[in-house]
């Protein structure tokens, strides 16, 4: 597949805002995608060059983008920064200097798909002296392609693709393009073309049926579909199914996209999910399971505010469970080999060797193990919050004195796999059960994770105040009957935390947006007042703001008020101080990043305080008052 091809596909899908539409036209592309270029194609559809359990990083900066944009086009490098300021995007700033090449000798090189990644992912490997001049090159090298095929080039290096491509929108794709069409999800045109439900065909731009009884086409009964699905048989992709309603038909597609969510579930690669399809159909994804070494998405939890909301969301009995300060581990084991990745699908095996041979030692031959690494004082053996030891997940280099200095206790809570068998659907007590078993209840490096089964509210609160006294940020209550759902925020497994008080912070910088978001300044850099008046940093916010206007408090919005007070070329701006937002958060940190002394944890805007100046900004003190009381610091 050319890349120019990919090119034209990202353009049409920035263009579109219609989930369907974009659906269709993912799905086309994928159809005719060759089954060699399928990895290569998913990947980069989500905006990555490499999958996120690859510990290699690219490397590349925005700087050095901007060089290898000057040398590819002959401007000069002011000419570049001066229309990034303008642009906000250096993917635009590629374009439109790739579009008046000063360097006539330069032609459009024909790019392949795959060869593209190839080469990408080849930055990883340029490292020591002169690897900086050797990625200019390279960079530059790629750039030589067409105008637009250079915006999205640069925008991949940089791995801010954003063309709004979701992990459902892409289960849909590859449902649609590889596997039996279900009438009424798809709507047939007179023209030939299979289409989504939608008033117009997508190919030709005919009228197209209202109803499912308007449809006049020859198919598969639902009946025979779900007999040879039942008894395993293969169907052909390009099956078509005749449901007997609108009802039926939505429960047979679900029946599908259920094939394709459980396939990715198992092995949280699209590529590798489109290729069975391709090759072995709804069984082959249906038989999908979970493999050792490829890390599986967690299940995350929704929130509640009381405990009593939270005891009748998950109904009782129950499982109360600490809520640790730290950071998601997923353990797998296999023949003494030990993996560990992170929330975010990273391998950090390396950064924790304290952890690694507790593993080892427990009699499994195989397992996938879900838990929370906490760190600890090797003295007294408390636990300590997490952004003392979260500089660990991006060591490098020290690694072995900084798990004496910092070490981690790993808690285990869950288990996917064991012993070979997948054990998802296996209900949570007898996952834990079954963890218990091969666990030490307690040892330096590896434990069981603290569990209350209880009915009694009274018992959970008391078990709360324990888990905060020990410096915990609450608790997590789980349905005893529930199944694991890789990736999904479910309801039967709650987390409930200290409701914090918010903030009120005043707006002191901002950076400009990617992608779609190009134009909008749409990171701010947030400060309280100091005990002098003077206003000091304690973090960033970029979520809790609407890309539509008519939603809320919008990126347009904030934009349209920042700009009149920024100042500053390229991406980063400086802002008077002069806007004052509320902000939420999970938690305040120490932190020696910020002029305050301290960060947010996860904060979220709220709303915009028009009836505030910064000289009514939240305090250090008040800060400082707040880190205070959380979990028992005070």
């Amino acid at each position: 597949m050319l890349y120019a091809e990919l090119a034209e596909l990202y353009d049409t899908l920035e263009k579109t805002s219609k989930r369907l539409e974009m659906t269709w036209h993912l799905a086309q592309a994928i159809g005719r995608t060759e089954e060699k270029d399928l990895g290569a194609l998913l990947l980069l559809l989500q905006g990555r060059v490499l999958p996120p359990w690859d510990e290699r990083k690219v490397g590349v900066a925005e700087k050095l983008v901007g060089k290898a944009i000057s040398r590819a086009t002959g401007a000069s490098a002011k000419e570049v920064e001066s229309l990034w300021a303008k642009r906000g995007d250096l993917g635009l700033v590629a374009e439109e200097l790739s579009s008046k090449k000063r360097q006539s000798t330069l032609r459009s090189e024909r790019l392949e798909v795959r060869g593209v990644l190839e080469r990408v992912q080849g930055l990883t490997s340029l490292e020591g002296e002169g690897s900086v001049d050797r990625k200019v090159e390279e960079v530059s090298r790629l750039l030589s392609a067409s105008p637009r095929e250079a915006r999205y080039l640069v925008r991949t290096v940089l791995e801010q693709l954003r063309i709004g491509v979701g992990a459902g929108t892409l289960r849909d794709a590859i449902a649609w393009a590889l596997l039996p069409k279900v009438l009424g999800v798809l709507v047939p045109c007179s023209c030939g073309a299979l289409n989504p439900a939608l008033k117009t065909c997508m190919q030709c731009g005919k009228p197209l049926p209202k109803r499912l009884a308007e449809i006049q086409a020859k198919g598969m009964s639902s009946q025979d579909f779900r007999r040879a699905l039942e008894s395993g048989k293969s169907i052909p992709g390009s099956a078509l199914i005749t449901p007997e309603s609108d009802e039926d038909g939505r429960a047979l597609y679900t029946l599908i996209t259920d094939a394709v969510q459980h396939a990715y579930d198992m092995l949280n690669d699209f590529g590798a999910v489109a290729r069975i399809a391709k090759r072995k159909g709804l069984r082959g994804l249906r038989e999908s399971s979970i493999e050792v070494f490829t890390p599986v998405k967690m299940m995350l939890a929704q929130k509640e505010d009381t405990l009593a909301a939270a005891m009748s969301r998950v109904g009782v009995p129950c499982a109360a469970e600490y809520k640790l300060d730290g950071f998601r581990v997923q353990a797998h084991l296999q023949g003494g080999g030990v993996r560990l990745f992170t929330r975010r699908l990273e391998d950090v095996t390396a950064q924790f060797p304290e952890i690694l041979p507790a593993l080892r030692g427990l009699r499994v031959n195989d397992a996938v193990l879900d838990g929370e690494a906490v760190g600890f004082d090797p003295a007294s053996g408390k636990c300590r919050p997490f952004q003392e030891v979260s500089q660990r997940i991006r060591r490098k280099y020290g690694i072995e004195e900084m798990a004496r200095e910092l070490p981690v206790r790993l808690y285990l809570f869950d288990v996917l796999m064991l012993e070979g068998e997948t054990l998802l659907k296996t209900p949570f007590r007898k996952r834990r059960e079954a963890l218990g078993r091969m666990l030490p209840k307690e040892g330096k490096y590896l434990a069981l994770a603290p569990q209350l089964v209880t009915a009694s509210e009274k018992e959970v609160e008391d078990f709360f105040a324990e888990a905060l006294a020990e410096g915990h940020e609450g608790l997590m209550l789980k349905n005893l009957d529930a199944p694991y759902q890789p990736g999904a925020r479910v309801g039967h497994m709650v987390k409930y935390k200290v409701v914090m008080d918010a903030l009120d912070l005043v707006i002191v910088g901002a950076e400009h947006g990617e992608g779609k978001r190009a134009g909008w300044l749409t990171s701010y850099t947030l400060a309280c007042r100091g005990n002098a008046g003077e206003l000091l940093e304690i973090g960033k916010v970029s979520t809790g703001l609407k890309e539509k206007e008519e939603e809320g408090l919008s990126f347009m919005e904030m934009t349209r008020r920042l700009k009149p007070l920024a100042s500053g070329a390229g991406k980063s701006m400086t802002v008077k101080p002069a806007i004052v937002i509320e902000v939420h958060y999970e938690e305040i940190q120490s932190s020696s990043n910020y002029s305050s002394g301290y960060a947010l944890r996860f904060p979220r805007v709220i709303r915009l305080r028009d009836d505030k100046g910064p000289e009514d900004a939240s305090t250090l003190q008040q800060v400082e008052q707040l880190y205070a009381k959380q979990r028992g610091r005070g």
